[in-house]
């Protein structure tokens, strides 16, 4: 079982994620991360999900999701070369002690402070998966209050897209 990251461009109707990530559970498949928005278009909207799946089941998911209703285009990343990005806000625990410590790791990470009070500080950074699980063991060093996180973003690099 190999992680995979599988994108969707569907119709920007109700029902659409119901039925993509139903279908994705319902067959067995374990989604690590969902992301959906709009695109550019907002008739469409781009369904980006992490799945847990073996090669065999991969293809099987893919040909099912391209037979659903509303949706236009289905895309396999697994071989193709993409960049992908999550976006994680984490509030920590700071005191005037440890307030400096906090700034300077997030400093190194070019992560952004989004609101500071004299208990917490939160924190705004993007990049991909290893950089935000470092910034993250870096910060589990002092007392994580709350954390959020969007799952992978990944376009195609180049001309070539999706559509």
């Amino acid at each position: 079982m190999n992680k995979h990251t599988v994108s969707a461009l569907v119709e920007n109707k109700f029902g659409v994620l119901a039925r993509v990530s139903g279908m994705l559970s319902g067959r067995g498949f374990n989604i690590e991360t969902l992301n959906v928005a709009p695109t550019h278009n907002p008739d469409i909207s781009r369904i980006t999900a992490t799945i847990i799946a073996d090669d065999e089941s991969l293809n099987r998911c893919i040909r099912q999701l391209d037979k659903l209703v509303n949706v236009i285009t289905v895309q396999n990343f697994d071989g193709v070369d993409f960049v992908a990005r999550e976006l994680v806000m984490v509030k920590v625990k700071a005191n005037q002690k440890t307030r400096s410590e906090i700034l300077e790791i997030i400093g190194i990470f070019r992560a952004q402070v989004i609101d500071v009070t004299l208990e917490s500080i939160i924190i705004e950074f993007t990049g991909n998966k290893n950089k935000i699980n470092a910034l993250m063991k870096l910060l589990s060093n002092y007392e994580i209050i709350e954390m959020a996180r969007t799952g992978t973003l990944t376009l195609e690099r180049g001309t070539n897209s999706c559509q």
